[in-house]
């Protein structure tokens, strides 16, 4: 019954796959590769094979009628045979291809898949502040982007701990970190505990610029102090239980003497003046899922209790982007020959040259096996993109972004995140819009391997729809990176595109409970009284309320940072509001106000879920923040 009902609907579904191939390819034929074409593809192409059989069957019947009427019985019943054979044909075809493949549409916006991780499900934190990099850098000997003349190091240190506590909704540093620790273990079977002395914690950094020269970009020195800083002087962590570094590359200058200086216990890794040489694991422990390659990791990762992931904001030649899934390429190159060559096949441009030779979805990515490691993407408990400066690739000089805020200034920007795939998307989603071929610094591009809009290359974003849902790995893989028959889970976090770029909006910033919430201290999305961006509104953080689920009341803090009119209103997901709780003047610092779960008319509200709306006015502008809370009587 399945398939006759399959067949009758046929036509149907078959046009409208037609359809769809063709407003989605033929603007833009690099489509044809996305996932959402492949499964289309197959099913426009057997409607156009069904649709052709019955054409050419009327044809043929009345042919037959004309050769009947005509006495010419010979051709008659050639002609009718034809008729019955092109008609019988497509209505036996199997109209469910078995190349068409269950993918699920990534392309357009806010579309999304995979389970969020983190304290906050799938929130992502963009922390932008123009002050941290000096726009009037040369990056000349004398005037370096990572010397503190160009790079303000109370700034970063701010930026980080605005951050933290943006990701956790913590009012501390303290208590961000503690809340970060007590997450991980709790999800690692470790229970309801912080940070437990003696545990080891590695901070995996990209140096790859340094072989490159001075002007090449790296981890900035300034937020590998800044995290130290944090590890030891807030969580409390020894400096001998820190490891710090790039595997395969010297701890360089710079970053030596920024953070040598005041925490000289701090395990640097490298060889000579005080650094310490990483140490091979006895036995391979990355398999690759598709038998391709296996590697051993550094000793120091299988001892640590757990990891920060702090790479460089970047496209690159071979992957499209590089972020943290990318960074542990790193990881393996110092037991290799080829160093990471070796890993390469699986990316969509293994040989460079814009050769983009594997830019099919649904293949191999081995970024998908280090997101999942137990060692890698594992034990990993926070992710900091720098994007202080960025860089046009893997070891190059920084740039400067064109896009709504940067507006031709450095990014100066910091990305934090729990979940591995959230924060992948979420900057494929900067680079691909800022790096396309009418990028000034691209020109008349010929694709070279230092300079291209790498990021548009088909398959880019395979590795994050893979980590994103197992529905996405290739037909018959597994992915099992430890090679001990255990496979990766469903999902390794949540993935989707923004709205567009203007606005920078993820579903759970629309009010959605699934995919990305993007959360910043920038005025990208605000508007002044005009109705104009306001790109000098200061900054404020409205909390998630405690509790949460709540019966009856709960708790709803909010911070100012400086003296503004407010307004706090409760809605129905719908947008419409049901209660203003707050409405007047306040003075700067932190405030706290109380729901008791009753309608502006006095009666009680239905159980379910509602948004809290905190609108401020000040003398630098006016914006607004957004968050959910569950009534459950």
């Amino acid at each position: 019954m399945k398939k006759v009902m399959r067949n009758l609907l046929f036509p149907v579904t078959g046009l409208a796959s037609l359809i769809w191939v063709l407003i989605r390819v033929i603007p833009k034929p690099s489509r044809a590769t996305y996932p959402c074409m492949k499964a289309a593809a197959p099913v426009a192409t057997t409607f156009i094979v069904w649709i052709t059989g019955l054409y050419s069957s009327a044809l043929f019947f009345k042919k037959a009628r004309k050769h009947l009427a005509d006495s010419r019985y010979a051709l008659f019943a050639l002609a009718a045979i034809a008729s019955v054979v092109l008609f019988t044909i497509p209505m036996l075809h199997d109209t469910s291809p078995a190349n068409a493949v269950a993918y699920q549409i990534l392309d357009d916006p806010n579309n999304p898949i995979g389970e969020g991780k983190g304290i906050f499900p799938g929130r992502v934190v963009w922390i932008h502040d123009t002050d941290a990099t000096n726009e009037n850098c040369n990056n000349v000997t004398g005037d370096y982007w990572y010397d503190d003349d160009n790079t303000d190091q109370d700034v970063v240190s701010n930026m980080l701990s605005d951050g933290l506590q943006r990701l956790t909704g913590e009012s501390s540093d303290a208590t961000a970190w503690d809340a970060l620790f007590r997450h991980f273990n709790q999800n690692h079977g470790k229970g309801d505990v912080g940070y437990t002395a003696g545990e080891k914690i590695v901070i995996k950094i990209n140096l790859n610029g340094v072989s490159q020269g001075p002007s090449k970009i790296n981890t900035s020195p300034q937020i590998c102090y800044s995290v130290l800083e944090q590890l030891i002087d807030v969580v409390g962590v020894a400096e001998s239980d820190i490891y710090i570094g790039e595997p395969n590359i010297n701890f360089d200058t710079p970053h030596w003497n920024k953070c040598h200086s005041v925490y000289p216990d701090v395990i640097y890794w490298g060889k000579g003046s005080g650094r310490t040489d990483i140490t091979a694991s006895a036995t391979d422990q990355l398999f690759a899922s598709d038998g391709g390659k296996q590697n051993k990791l550094p000793q120091e990762y299988l001892d640590a209790s757990y990891m920060i992931n702090l790479p460089v904001f970047k496209k690159h030649h071979r992957a499209g982007i590089s972020i943290g899934a990318k960074l542990h390429f790193g990881s393996v190159t110092p037991f290799n020959n080829n160093g990471a060559f070796d890993w390469h096949y699986s990316l969509p441009c293994p040989d460079g040259g814009a050769d983009v030779s594997n830019g099919d979805f649904g293949v191999y990515r081995c970024f998908v096996d280090i997101m999942g490691h137990k060692d890698l993407g594992g034990k990993t408990l926070i992710y900091i993109v720098d994007g202080l400066w960025s860089s046009i690739n893997w070891g190059h000089v920084p740039i400067k972004w064109n896009m709504t805020p940067f507006n031709g200034d450095w990014p100066s920007s910091l990305f934090l995140a729990q979940d591995p795939v959230a924060i992948e998307a979420v900057c494929y989603d900067f680079l691909i819009n800022e790096f396309t071929e009418d990028h000034p610094t691209e020109g008349d591009y010929d694709w070279r391997d230092n300079h291209g809009p790498f990021p548009q290359y088909a398959g880019t974003y395979d590795y994050i729809q893979q980590a994103a849902d197992s529905k996405n790995w290739p037909s018959g893989l597994t992915y099992d990176p430890e090679n001990d028959g255990t496979p990766l889970p469903s999902s390794l976090g949540t993935a989707e595109h923004w709205n567009n770029p203007t606005d920078k909006q993820y579903s759970r910033n629309l009010g959605l409970d699934e995919g990305i919430e993007l959360v910043t201290n920038s005025a990208t999305s605000v508007e002044d009284n005009s109705g104009k961006l306001d790109k000098t509104a200061s900054d404020f953080i409205l909390h998630q309320n405690y509790p949460n689920p709540f019966n009856p009341n709960t708790s709803i803090r909010y911070q100012l940072s400086a003296p503004s009119d407010i307004s706090l209103a409760v809605y129905q997901v719908n947008g419409q509001k049901i209660r203003t709780l707050y409405e007047g003047y306040q003075s700067a610092g932190m405030h706290t106000l109380e729901w008791d779960g009753l309608l502006a008319n006095g009666l009680q509200a239905m159980s379910g879920v509602y948004m809290y709306k905190l609108f401020v006015n000040n003398d630098q502008g006016s914006y607004q923040q957004v968050r959910k809370m569950t009534l459950s009587r």
